[in-house]
């Protein structure tokens, strides 16, 4: 069985092209562009990192802007304290005012239709 499978090996070899010595993928050189002849659709996007700097990248997804998560451990204990207050919901004030309700409805009966 291996003397008649070896022949059909070597022919199938023979008709590939051959391997390059390197095996890389598509994104080899994507620091300048993505080397492919088709490419899924991507979409440049802001990313801003936690110290606030911003790096173009593209995404799957059409986004403006992207921001990444903090590391609140990292903050002092002032800095903690007040982004934990932002993030709670605000209570809405509520205003009332004691309204004077001098209304006589006996001045008004002469225009009330019997």
């Amino acid at each position: 069985m291996s003397r008649a499978v070896a022949p059909l090996l070597r022919l199938a070899a023979s008709a590939l092209p051959p391997a390059p010595c390197r095996h890389l993928n598509c994104n080899r050189a994507v620091v300048s562009r993505v080397h492919r002849l088709r490419h899924p659709q991507l979409y440049p996007t802001t990313v801003v990192l936690a110290d606030g700097s911003t790096v173009t990248t593209r995404y799957h997804e059409p986004r403006k802007i992207i921001r990444l998560p903090l590391d609140v451990s990292t903050l002092s204990e002032q800095q903690r304290l007040l982004r934990l207050q932002r993030r709670k919901p605000r209570q809405k004030v509520t205003m009332e005012e004691d309204v004077d309700d001098s209304f006589d409805a006996s001045r008004y009966q002469k225009f009330w239709k019997r």
